[in-house]
Parts: C-alpha cells; sequence; structure tokens
C-alpha cells in the first residue's frame, strides 16, 4: 500500500509506542478491549483505572486530548442511546433532577458509555500510533487468515478513493444548484448512493480482473519489518497484562 495515501487518524511520532511491532499493538488494544467490556459495570473504580492506564500510554505516546477529543465524536450515536435508556427501561424508580429514571436503565446507560468510550480511546490509540499500511503486516505475522488481511489491505488502499469520489459527486449537485439539507432532495441523495454503490462494484469487478491478470492467488504479498521480539513483546503487553489484573480484581472486589 502506497505511503501517500491519507491517513486522517494516525499521528505521525518516534515515541516508543510508535515504534513498538503493529502485532504487539494490535493483541494488546484487543485484549484491552475485551477486559474493559468483561469488567462489571458496578466497579466504577476499575473504569478509573483503565483511564489512567490510557493515560500514560498516551503520555508515552505523546498524543494530546485535544487530539482525541475531537475524533470521539464517532461515539455519539452510542451516547444517544445510553441517554435514552433511563427512560426507556422499566423497574425500580428513583428521581434525578426531577426526573423518573429506572435504576436499571441508569445501569445500562452507564455500562454502555464508559465501555464505549474506553474501546473508541483504545482504538484511537491504536490508529494514533500504527500507520495504516502497516496493519497488513501486523495481521499477517499475527496469522490472520490470508482473505481477511486481502479485505483490510483492499480497505485501506480504497477507502480514500471512495471518500474523495463522494465529494465529487457533492460538488457537482452543489454547483447545479442543489441543496442536500432539504427534505426534498431526499429522492436525489437516495439515487446517488445508489450510483455510488453501482460505480463502486463495478469498479471493483475491474480490479479484481486486473488482479487475477497479474497472477494474484488469493493473498496479497506483505513486505514489512520482522516479527516482534521477545522483548517487545513483553514491553508492549504491559498494558494489557495491566487491564487484564484490573478486570480480575474488579470481579474479586465484586
Amino acid at each position: 500500500m502506497s505511503s501517500g495515501h491519507a491517513q486522517p487518524l494516525y499521528l505521525h511520532g518516534t515515541s516508543p509506542v510508535h515504534r513498538l511491532p503493529v502485532e504487539v499493538k494490535i493483541v494488546c488494544a484487543v485484549v484491552t478491549v475485551f477486559a474493559v467490556v468483561a469488567t462489571p459495570r458496578e466497579a466504577f473504580w476499575a473504569f478509573a483505572v483503565y483511564l489512567a492506564v490510557l493515560a500514560v500510554v498516551w503520555r508515552l505516546a505523546g498524543i494530546a486530548l485535544t487530539w482525541l477529543a475531537p475524533r470521539m465524536l464517532i461515539e455519539l450515536p452510542f451516547v444517544t442511546l445510553a441517554l435514552l435508556l433511563p427512560f426507556a427501561e422499566g423497574g425500580e424508580q428513583t428521581t434525578v433532577l426531577g426526573l423518573s429514571l429506572s435504576v436499571a436503565g441508569l445501569h445500562a446507560a452507564w455500562g454502555i458509555l464508559v465501555k464505549g468510550t474506553l474501546g473508541v480511546l483504545v482504538s484511537l490509540t491504536l490508529a494514533a500510533t500504527t500507520p495504516a499500511r502497516d496493519l497488513p503486516v501486523g495481521l499477517a505475522h499475527l496469522h490472520v487468515p490470508a482473505m481477511f488481511t486481502t479485505i483490510v489491505v483492499l480497505m485501506l488502499r480504497y477507502l480514500d478513493l471512495l471518500t474523495s469520489e463522494v465529494a465529487r459527486m457533492r460538488t457537482a449537485r452543489l454547483s447545479r444548484g442543489d441543496d442536500p439539507r432539504t427534505l426534498r432532495q431526499i429522492g436525489a441523495t437516495a439515487r446517488g448512493v445508489g450510483g455510488l454503490f453501482v460505480r463502486s462494484y463495478e469498479r471493483g469487478e475491474r480490479v479484481h480482473l486486473a488482479m487475477l491478470s497479474r497472477g494474484f492467488t488469493g493473498a496479497v504479498p506483505t513486505v514489512g519489518a520482522p516479527p516482534a521480539s521477545a522483548a517487545a513483546w513483553s514491553a508492549g503487553l504491559v498494558p494489557a497484562v495491566c487491564a487484564v489484573g484490573i478486570c480480575l480484581a474488579a470481579w474479586t472486589l465484586r
């Protein structure tokens, strides 16, 4: 994958976190997310400790909160769902600021909000310290099936292409006096989405035929750094070990 493609979530740096092998960071992120999800939502202290561990990683990687904050907007749909649960759930009720809210709904909302937020923060940390072009190499070192690695490579390669095409289609509509924000243009918007899907599908068929004509066998060759050493695994998995320990402690002290 060419290094010239835009990587909006990658934060250039030379920190120890940036220099860790990709496969180590992938495993660390996955284990940490599973530990967060498995933590009982009643263990409020555990989530504070998770955040403290992440803060240490951000300090080492040179990631500022001002960089993370605007990118956290991706979880707004989950926040909206969490805010609605206390009103939608039944059972025991409690009064908060004059509003009658469900206790079960409050607990569910807290669980979704805190675990979703920590999951997004872990993902952003991985993206900020890992160039997208290196992800296939890390997946190959982890012996991920070749078909999955191929899908990731092609997705990364053509995501920017499709984004640019959407921008061009929007510019063309605006230049012809269209206003996509009005409800009466919903038909034109739907036709535009359908046209983009058809063009993307046809482009995919052409790319696949071109790959087959060049000897494609189902696996994209990956060339990159050698597999991670034992020292790199030991250092890189420290946050994951901490997360697993926090999760086990939360269940023990429950």
